[in-house]
């Protein structure tokens, strides 16, 4: 099998950290040789990216300027680690992709999905993930789980109407392309969500 780019999506205390360990395990077993990253971020540029992304400012980040620098890390993201990865026969796993930017920039900020579209055509042209697994828990679930954590970031800070924006936005983005997303019910406990993962990772994989 050719390596695959999957994606991994979902509100913050989804347990998508604690469930990528689960995934991880589960395709090594299985004699994949695996590329960990993460979005903003990934490369030592798209970090840098990220933490002016997350940080709280004193200046408000306008929302078409925050999609901007989504996309920028995401361009260097992808040209520098995520393709190379793929040609050397590796296969990337990826905390969040562009759904993600469909979910928070587009329903939590309410930009226009058209906008989004567009720099996606531009900066990716056409490149997505191959399976992308979404972990779907309800908006109070997962800012409960969040704040048991510490410290939240900027994003994080946005009220409960931003995140139930997001969750619509992730929900649309998978009944478009059933073929693509694993829906996994993430507001179970941390066992039965993993179960659940490895029963959809045994059908898809099958």
């Amino acid at each position: 099998m050719k390596p695959l780019f999957i994606s991994i999506e979902g509100l913050e205390g989804a347990g998508k950290t604690t469930q990528a360990a689960v995934l991880m395990n589960w395709l090594t077993e299985r004699g994949v040789e695996l590329v960990r990253t993460r979005e903003p971020g990934g490369t030592p540029v798209a970090e840098a990216i990220r933490e002016l992304v997350l940080a709280t400012h004193e200046e408000e980040i306008d929302p078409i300027a925050e999609l901007l620098l989504v996309f920028a890390a995401r361009k260097q993201h992808v040209e520098t680690l995520i393709k190379p990865s793929l040609a050397a026969g590796k296969w990337v796993l990826s905390d969040r992709f562009t759904d993600a930017t469909y979910a928070y920039q587009g329903g939590g900020r309410m930009l226009a999905a058209e906008l989004i579209q567009q720099l996606e055509n531009t900066v990716l042209e056409g490149f997505q993930p191959d399976l992308t697994i979404w972990f779907d828990c309800d908006a109070e679930v997962g800012l409960s789980r969040a704040s048991n954590r510490g410290a939240l970031d900027r994003i994080e800070q946005e009220d409960m109407a931003f995140f139930n924006r997001c969750r619509d936005a992730y929900a649309s983005r998978a009944e478009k392309q059933p073929q693509r997303f694993l829906r996994i019910n993430a507001n179970n406990d941390v066992d039965q969500v993993s179960r659940e993962l490895i029963a959809a990772l045994e059908l898809h994989f099958a």
